[in-house]
């Protein structure tokens, strides 16, 4: 993480702004096809922050008029899956996902799905900031965010609220915090998510049921995940039925197992980036069979394979993680075979 993040910039000129917005989108963000005002008189200009959380991604972002798609070809040329969550602060945009379309003002909120083609269109100068969540991190502390598009957020909700304000104050503090305290603020971030997106209604009713015995459950996984942890062994240590553990985890579209694995995956992890462990010794440690096991369910979850995650981690800097959206993109570098659409929205 660089302390005073990371900043680009637009050029101005005409004749490079498209290409140079692609870019600066595809390198700050995800993937996207966009087009931007042209003629005479026409100028553009976009300015965009990044910081990382780990292995998260704050953006601040501020641009002109201009409209973006996502096709097929940008979904596959994402790497990895990610939630991403959009919030308005100065100026109005259209976001459109699936069956949901919501024209943004500031104090307005939104998440949406790396997975699904999705659109935007800008009205007048903005400013926003983007929250950019691996699926992996989500499925660690809370299961999976179950998005079939895009989903507003109350704006008005006590629990986005906090979420907004958090990020508010993170995006100032961040570059003096050290690389654990980091790590702390990147676990209150995904908390503080998952609890705004259970308040908008985007999770089923019942995701919410028993909270308190849902989290004593997940500390007792947390304490025994050195020793062979099943539905039954979790419903007799809280005095409830297996049928009663497995619909408390059912209702975040999970199991018992996937639980464990996840966050045996999670402590592998840390040990790769934080110990010279040899890889076999974790994946043993684990409970991996063997590490042909642990190197494809590792890669599966992060996308890299053991030895490879390790590698990136050490180039890191004050000892965190480098773990990227997207590979760098040259700002004025344009894509080859691409034109830009009309600046409208599709």
């Amino acid at each position: 993480m660089q302390r005073g993040g990371e900043t680009w910039t637009t050029s101005g000129r005409a004749d490079e702004a498209t290409d140079e917005w692609r870019a600066v989108l595809s390198a700050t963000h995800l993937p996207w096809a966009v087009a931007v005002p042209t003629g005479p008189g026409a100028a553009f200009t976009a300015s965009v922050r990044r910081w990382w959380i780990d292995d998260l991604a704050l953006v601040d972002c501020e641009c002109g008029p201009c409209s973006g798609t996502r096709t097929r070809r940008e979904l596959a040329g994402t790497d990895g899956e990610f939630v991403v969550v959009l919030i308005t602060l100065a100026g109005r945009e259209t976001v459109s996902q699936g069956s949901a379309e919501a024209l943004m003002a500031p104090g307005d909120a939104v998440a949406w799905d790396s997975t699904a083609p999705a659109r935007f269109a800008v009205w007048e100068p903005l400013a926003k900031r983007s929250l950019l969540i691996p699926r992996a991190a989500l499925e660690v502390v809370g299961g999976r965010a179950r998005m079939s598009g895009g989903v507003l957020l109350d704006g008005r909700a006590p629990a986005t609220r906090l979420l907004t304000s958090y990020l508010e104050t993170l995006s100032t503090a961040l570059p003096g915090l050290d690389p654990g305290a980091v790590r702390g603020a990147r676990n209150a971030t995904l908390e503080l998510f998952l609890g705004a997106l259970r308040s908008g209604g985007d999770v089923p009713t019942n995701a919410t049921a028993q909270p308190a015995l849902r989290a004593r459950m997940d500390r007792f996984i947390e304490r025994h995940l050195l020793d062979a942890v099943t539905p039954r062994g979790v419903a007799a240590a809280h005095g409830v039925s297996v049928r009663t553990v497995n619909r408390i985890y059912n209702a975040t579209g999970q199991t018992v197992g996937e639980v464990v694995r996840v966050r045996r995956l999670a402590r592998a992890r840390q040990e790769l980036t934080g110990t010279d462990r040899p890889i076999s010794a974790i994946a043993h440690r684990w409970g991996f069979a063997d590490t042909s096991h642990f190197s494809r369910s590792f890669k599966a979850h992060y996308g890299a394979s053991p030895s490879d995650y390790r590698d990136a981690a050490r180039l890191g800097r004050d000892g965190a993680p480098v773990q990227r959206p997207v590979a760098a993109v040259h700002p004025r570098g344009p894509h080859p075979g691409e034109s830009g659409d009309p600046a409208a929205p599709g």
